[in-house]
């Protein structure tokens, strides 16, 4: 199985790439979505999460306030650190689990969306690395559209690699920059290189917008 994984600056298009790949029906684990489940309530990151920064990242109803928790992380380096070393080993012990189900399943190829990839020195666990990118004023926009101020979209950009180094530390490059056919064109012509004669199984919906 040729493990793929695909990361890229915030804001942009890697979920829409993965909806993509699994257009092709290639399996997609998400990193964020791994990281929302492991600090649900019960959820034993939750516990450490709260025994490192208090009560005060909490809702009333006990669900994880993750805007305050940001407001603490990406303002302080150190706790930022700690907050990576609660949450970082869990959700790779995640989707390392998901590969290994694919693999037993003899899937040709599978892909998990990591955000932090390169960051996190997990390159080496994969054959190859896609890396989605699209102008600094194409992320801002998208990310403004989210909701988030000009402070929090600083905070996160700096808290990750340069467009640059990433997509210097990785095989192929994806640029979103373009109509929704054109991204799903880069990411036809990848997959015949990396899988020759793979057809597309499922429809996808020309109506999703590169910057969800």
């Amino acid at each position: 199985m040729i493990r793929i994984g695909l990361t890229g600056g915030i804001g942009m298009g890697k979920s829409t790439v993965g909806r993509m790949l699994s257009g092709y029906g290639l399996p997609v684990a998400d990193a964020d979505a791994i990281a929302r489940e492991v600090v649900e309530p019960g959820q034993i990151c939750l516990e450490q999460i709260v025994k490192e920064f208090g009560v005060s990242i909490l809702q009333q109803d006990g669900q994880l306030n993750r805007s305050a928790l940001a407001e603490v992380v990406f303002s302080d380096s150190q706790r930022r650190a700690a907050l990576e070393a609660i949450l970082h080993p869990r959700i790779r012990a995640e989707w390392q689990e998901a590969v290994r189900r694919w693999e037993e399943n003899q899937s040709p190829a599978g892909v998990v969306i990591i955000p932090l990839l390169h960051e996190t020195q997990a390159a080496s666990f994969f054959d190859r690395v896609l890396c989605v990118a699209c102008c600094r004023e194409s992320q801002l926009e998208r990310l403004q559209r989210r909701g988030w101020s000009a402070e929090e979209i600083k905070a996160r950009v700096a808290a990750q690699w340069s467009l640059g180094q990433k997509a210097e530390a990785s095989d192929f490059f994806i640029w979103t920059d373009a109509s929704v056919q054109c991204v799903e064109e880069q990411v036809r012509r990848i997959l015949g290189v990396l899988l020759p004669g793979i057809r597309k199984q499922a429809v996808f919906d020309l109506q999703c917008a590169v910057n969800r």
